[in-house]
């Protein structure tokens, strides 16, 4: 986990992508800054919704669990260049109905005093795959 000291590194991004998939919602938010903000993939806004504050940005990441229990963000690459940040994945995981999500998406990150600022989602728009037999 990352302290206001340390520069964020791609070992930094992999550590943050671990927690996502071990559904670790504290450890997650141990790497976000105080102010930080959170872009969604969807919403009403041409940015997605955004969440901004600790408290929105962990409601919103908790809920990406209750909407998918089973998620997963695998296959991921991460990359870094000063302040500035993204991760590729592959989203994987099973909605209510039992329909399942497979698509490709980036994280694009904005960093300040060794934490993630701004947490930017961008997922391909791919319908849902069948329910599992």
């Amino acid at each position: 986990m990352p302290s206001s000291n340390d520069s964020i590194t791609v070992e930094t991004l992999a550590a943050f992508s671990a927690a996502w998939n071990r559904h670790d919602i504290d450890s997650l938010m141990s790497f976000m800054s105080d102010d930080c903000i959170f872009q969604t993939a969807a919403g009403p806004d041409a940015c997605g919704t955004c969440h901004v504050g600790i408290a929105a940005v962990r409601a919103a990441f908790e809920s990406a669990w209750l909407n998918f229990p089973d998620a997963q963000w695998i296959h991921d690459q991460h990359f870094v260049h000063e302040d500035f940040g993204v991760s590729q994945w592959t989203f994987t995981g099973t909605a209510a109905d039992g329909t399942r999500v497979e698509a490709d998406g980036v994280d694009v990150f904005t960093f300040k005093d060794g934490k993630i600022h701004l947490k930017n989602v961008f997922r391909k728009n791919r319908p849902n795959l069948p329910a599992a037999k």
